[in-house]
């Protein structure tokens, strides 16, 4: 993990991941009554996205990222309720445990530790409710997976924001 600097260039994929997150809450919140193929796909498309911007941002091991992809994946191909909720459950526990990890381990070393708990808390979390809404449906699970992809969504845009502005070179003093 390179530490916050003049150099840092990590606000990038950040913001992109938060992107996606803010994107996928925001299709969660306007598609009032999603299929299970629209369940389906959407996860799809926020698990394996979030795995890219995970891989760009090299804040997660890239196995990490695969697991969280693969998830996705899954969640597209099983085209269920039950499978989506546990596809995507996994894939967020993954991550979310990872994350938790990383920001315990570097809490004095990173500034972006205290971010990677705060996020780790909400994917852990939004693996936990998503089985209890299973026989809800689709609209539920999407409304689950939503809340907590905003949440997210919300932190990395300040976190990256932070990055970018924390990374700018002092302005010269004026010279009298």
């Amino acid at each position: 993990m390179q530490a916050t600097g003049s150099r840092d260039v990590r606000w990038q994929p950040i913001l992109l991941r938060a992107v996606v997150a803010l994107a996928f809450g925001a299709l969660t919140i306007f598609w009032l009554q999603p299929s299970v193929q629209v369940l389906a796909w959407a996860m799809a498309a926020y698990l394996v996205a979030t795995a890219v911007t995970l891989a760009a941002a090299r804040s997660v091991p890239m196995v990490i990222a695969g697991v969280v992809g693969l998830c996705g994946v899954a969640s597209a191909v099983t085209q269920s309720d039950a499978g989506v909720a546990a596809s995507a459950a996994s894939g967020l526990l993954v991550l979310g445990a990872t994350e938790i990890v990383a920001g315990l381990r570097n809490r004095k070393r990173n500034a972006l530790a205290r971010d990677w708990l705060i996020s780790g808390v909400i994917g852990v979390g939004t693996a936990a409710l998503l089985p209890f809404f299973v026989n809800l449906g689709a609209h539920a699970l999407l409304g689950v997976a939503g809340g907590g992809a905003v949440l997210t969504g919300v932190l990395w845009v300040l976190s990256g924001l932070s990055l970018r502005h924390d990374g700018r070179p002092a302005p010269a003093e004026a010279v009298n």
